[in-house]
């Protein structure tokens, strides 16, 4: 059995890969009406798994991590796009990031925080989704601050809306377009945490894991190889 028959037998056995996507950062994936499609980083991945392995792709969408990670105990997906954390590693393997994202709050305009570190103080309540790695990052490094845990993003900005407590962690593109939208809020300046972005599938698919690790490696490698010839072209402008 080749390598890749090995792979497709543990994440795509009916010829079709079930990719979970995570919609609440569109830096990372969102639905372009135009194009009637998913388009974005984790789209565009998505897409050249499906042809490195030559198999049928379905990106399937979803509105948190905490929803993604519920439907893996359903079967509902073979990979998934979302952030690796050491409180995952006993049901996934993940791959290595293929890029990150920064998490940041969002407080009141009037709020005397400017700086993420100015939120680190004794009674301010932050709320965060719950299954978030974010959020997990964030209880490791406050000292002082609490962490009051909803059911995703969008009820964390509620929760601040509604001043029921002092800030909203979340992803900084999140945020920002929830700035966008919802006036007499803003960011804070800095970021408290950047998370790796990867590849994850269940760990008894050990061939797609292995798969993943040097698929998410090479391209790497490209996007460097890209960034370099970028860099020399613009000296030759010069």
């Amino acid at each position: 059995m080749s390598t890749r028959e090995k792979v497709l037998s543990e994440i795509a056995p009916a010829g079709v890969i079930r990719a979970a996507v995570n919609m609440s950062n569109a830096a990372l994936a969102r639905w372009d009406d135009q194009a009637g499609a998913l388009v974005g980083p984790n789209a565009r991945i998505g897409r050249q798994i499906a042809e490195q392995l030559d198999c049928g792709l379905s990106l399937i969408q979803y509105g948190s991590a905490a929803d993604i990670l519920a439907a893996a105990d359903r079967g509902e997906w073979d990979i998934a796009f979302i952030a690796s954390d050491p409180s995952r590693a006993a049901l996934f393997s993940f791959s290595p990031a293929y890029m990150s994202v920064k998490a940041t709050y969002l407080v009141p305009e009037a709020s005397a925080f400017r700086t993420v570190a100015d939120v680190d103080i004794e009674g301010v309540k932050i709320a965060s989704a719950r299954s978030a790695a974010y959020t997990k990052q964030l209880e490791r490094i406050l000292e002082q601050a609490t962490v009051s845990h909803t059911d995703s993003p969008a009820a964390a900005v509620h929760l601040l809306v509604s001043s029921q407590c002092d800030a909203a962690a979340g992803l900084t593109e999140f945020l920002v377009q929830t700035s966008e939208r919802t006036s007499g809020f803003r960011l804070v300046e800095g970021a408290f945490s950047e998370i790796p972005q990867t590849i994850a599938v269940q760990r008894r698919s050990i061939h797609a894991s292995a798969f993943f690790a040097d698929f998410v490696r090479r391209l790497n490698g490209t996007a460097a190889a890209d960034r370099d010839l970028a860099s020399d072209g613009e000296k030759d402008l010069e």
